[in-house]
């Protein structure tokens, strides 16, 4: 493709996919490290719906997601980030090897794409909770929270088998709801569900209960009884967001994630993944880790100097005017960042 035409374009080096932790924190370390950078987010994620914030230091437990999302997004706009509200729904190599990422609203031209488009948790059928309020997705933030408390684990697989199981070690009050559905979990697993001391309740759920503020109370089922929760966990799977990916030709695992290495690359050249997208625990420490890992990856790849001896004995040594080699926009932002500081 030639140049006239990705000339209504807007280029950069670095166009992240997604606005989650890992995003983030990727567009952090580029941008920090003199790459202009640009998110791209269709807003939501895992992390939005968070109404409190919890395993993350630094950061106190009544912080919502969106609050967590707006001062990182803050953050990583004064170090001169740009931030676009789109839905990417493609991404191509051009023939100069760079890509072309396209949203609904406008299309960017990068070097490096990193996606950090997520998953989606399946949701149960309802009636149930808000999220937040008695529905929670991950038992590594909030099986704190259910100490010596009536806690609910849903699915007939064998994560919600092996979920109810690990719920014993913070409460003895482990009910696991089939709502109606047949067990698929293995016989040995059967065998060893059977040996802890877990409910399991065949009935399918009829009505719920809420207090005022919100929050379960109880659940009813339809041969008549009525049971008390704290909360409790879905396990129903996961929908990975990887069309990108899969577009763009990237090894895809069994289990949905994008197989990537240590800093976050994946089997296509310039393309980089990070966050829940990849194998991993999904947690916002995890995440931000990897993303922290990603953006120095790139900058490896992407930064001009120090030149190879090759280039060096090519083109001569380097000229002073050619430093520094962060752009102009990234320079006046850390120099306006640097005088707020005194």
């Amino acid at each position: 493709m030639s140049e006239t035409e990705v000339a209504d374009t807007v280029e950069y080096e670095v166009v992240v996919v997604g606005g989650g932790p890992a995003g983030l924190t990727t567009a952090l370390y580029t941008t920090r490290l003199g790459h202009d950078t640009a998110v791209v987010d269709r807003g939501g994620g895992r992390a939005a719906m968070m109404l409190e914030t919890h395993n993350v230091i630094g950061i106190t437990e009544d912080v919502s997601g969106n609050e967590f999302l707006e001062t990182a997004r803050d953050q990583v706009a004064e170090y001169g980030a740009t931030f676009h509200r789109d839905f990417v729904t493609d991404v191509e190599r051009l023939d100069d090897g760079r890509f072309r990422v396209t949203g609904n609203d406008e299309e960017y031209v990068t070097e490096k794409v990193v996606l950090a488009t997520g998953f989606s948790d399946e949701r149960p059928d309802p009636p149930l909770p808000r999220t937040g309020r008695g529905l929670h997705y991950c038992l590594h933030c909030d099986a704190y929270m259910f100490v010596d408390k009536s806690v609910y684990v849903m699915g007939h697989g064998e994560s919600a088998a092996h979920v109810a199981m690990i719920m014993l070690n913070f409460t003895d009050e482990v009910d696991l709801l089939l709502r109606g559905k047949d067990p698929e979990w293995s016989d040995e697993t059967d065998e060893r569900l059977r040996a802890h001391p877990v409910d399991i309740v065949e009935e399918e759920i009829s009505g719920m209960t809420k207090g005022d503020d919100g929050w379960l109370e109880s659940f009813e089922f339809e041969d008549g009884t009525v049971r008390e929760y704290r909360g409790g966990f879905p396990m129903y799977g996961s929908e990975y967001n990887n069309g990108l990916a899969d577009q763009l030709g990237c090894d895809i695992n069994d289990d949905g994630t994008v197989a990537v290495d240590d800093h976050g690359r994946t089997s296509v050249d310039g393309v980089v993944a990070v966050g829940d997208l990849v194998p991993g625990h999904n947690q916002i420490p995890v995440a931000m880790g990897q993303g922290a890992k990603a953006g120095i990856g790139l900058h490896y790849d992407l930064r001009e100097f120090p030149k190879s001896l090759d280039e060096i004995r090519e083109h001569g040594p380097v000229d002073a005017a050619e430093t520094p080699a962060i752009s102009p926009k990234l320079r006046e932002a850390a120099q306006a960042f640097s005088l707020g500081d005194d």
